[in-house]
């Protein structure tokens, strides 16, 4: 999926809370976009046609509490049972060389050098690495049939044979310096919807245009909503009708979300709204546009919207300044998908807590990352996966944390809100 980010200032946040559409355990030991690198900083244009959204900054802090995974994916049982191999014999073998990316390079490391290295608790990832077996990275299909095998064995047999079948690489920037890292964090906003344009829901949420060609430019965002012949173009087009148009523009650079929506009819259901494709114009952040006018002081979304509320005259201004539209597809929401994220970018469900986006030109889809890092958000040493990238993920040691789905009081919007901080990435390749 594909997503811009924003990302805010503040520093305070309340204790987590259980929350069974957050990430499992994402404060780990111790896991949208906001600001103006962060959320506010680039949409997100799908990879798998998963757009990269971004929400807003709220209050944060230190984290201490862990959430609650959705509950597991039942898988079916093992045709053969798998024997681990024994772990090599870590600090003794010879390395591989280094080896050279696009936008990094990865330098070979002992496991004993990842910190937190034997402390997570690695069935909490399997079930991302299973999904992302649908699709595997260049090279470890043949290790699939493996990895679904062990999704019921023992996290010790687990990691032995992660020791046993993989090397650790240090990722660093091309020239072999070490960089800060950056890790932001995005989720899936749920919002209410009618299917019917009504007197409080009048914001239309547009699927794409007949006769749209991608890469070529279409009517800008303000020429949608003024001009006769764009509205023509997007007759019959409109999947739903919300009631704020800035929490349209979130969807928007989030790439995906999930409607409460109301039917014609009355009735109530929940779908999912995902990325189809965007207009052909540049993202362009209404945060920064507000800060360089130094009409807020922070770009969060909370202070975009009192700024709104503040001056109605000015919020048209204020959203034809992102001239990019995003176009969204309707998906049904069955029991088993909404266990699980939208489409990342290599085309597999996101797992909350376990999937992350990067700059697929650094690390691969569907590479196994041990990631670390330490901050007022939150202190993780996990393992997650490669599984979608974002318009403002672009780097060496770059990545965006996939906190699960909810409304703004939840904990899946306040983390990802909140998070950015420095970040150390090692990626697993296989032997």
């Amino acid at each position: 999926m594909v997503h811009h980010t924003m990302k805010t200032s503040k520093t305070s946040a309340p204790s987590a809370s259980s929350n069974n559409r957050v990430m499992d355990q994402i404060s780990g030991a111790a896991r949208a976009k906001v600001g103006v690198d962060g959320w506010f900083g680039v949409a997100r244009s799908p990879g798998t046609q998963t757009l990269r959204w971004i929400a807003a900054a709220c209050i944060v802090g230190s984290l201490a509490a862990c959430t609650s995974l959705p509950e597991p994916v039942t898988l079916p049982p093992p045709t053969t049972p798998v024997v681990p191999p024994a772990p090599v014999a870590d600090g003794t073998e010879p390395l591989p060389p280094a080896m050279q990316r696009g936008k990094s390079r990865w330098t070979p490391v002992r496991w004993a050098e990842l910190p937190g290295w034997g402390q997570d608790s690695l069935h909490e990832v399997w079930n991302a690495w299973v999904r992302g077996c649908e699709r595997p990275a260049p090279g470890q299909a043949a290790l699939c049939a493996e990895v679904r095998q062990l999704s019921i064995s023992t996290p010790a047999e687990q990691q032995a044979w992660v020791v046993r079948r993989f090397v650790p690489y240090r990722v660093t920037e091309p020239d072999g310096s070490v960089p800060d890292g950056l890790l932001t964090g995005y989720y899936e906003p749920i919002m209410d919807a009618s299917r019917v344009p009504t007197a409080t829901h009048r914001t239309p949420l547009y699927g794409p245009p007949p006769g749209l060609r991608a890469g070529q430019a279409w009517y800008s965002r303000r020429d949608i909503d003024t001009l006769p012949a764009a509205k023509a173009a997007l007759q019959g087009s409109v999947i739903a009708w919300l009631s704020d148009p800035i929490d349209a523009l979130i969807l928007q650079i989030q790439g995906s979300g999930r409607l409460n929506i109301t039917e014609a009819d009355g009735s109530q259901r929940q779908v999912r709204v995902a990325y189809a494709a965007h207009n052909g114009h540049p993202y362009q952040s209404v945060g920064r546009w507000l800060l360089d006018q130094r009409a807020i002081r922070e770009a969060s979304w909370d202070a975009i919207k009192a700024w709104a509320a503040r001056n109605p005259h000015r919020l048209n201004d204020m959203l034809w300044s992102n001239p990019r539209t995003v176009f969204f597809r309707e998906e049904v929401l069955s029991e088993l998908d909404a266990r699980f994220g939208p489409r990342g970018a290599q085309g597999v469900p996101l797992t909350p807590g376990r999937s992350i986006a990067v700059d697929p030109q650094s690390i691969p889809y569907g590479t196994p990352v041990w990631l670390a890092t330490q901050g007022p958000t939150l202190n993780l040493q996990k393992l997650v996966m490669a599984q979608d990238t974002g318009g403002a993920i672009v780097g060496a040691v770059r990545a965006d944390l996939f906190t699960g789905w909810g409304g703004w009081s939840d904990e899946s919007y306040v983390i990802a809100a909140a998070l950015k901080q420095p970040l150390q990435m090692w990626a697993l390749w296989p032997r």
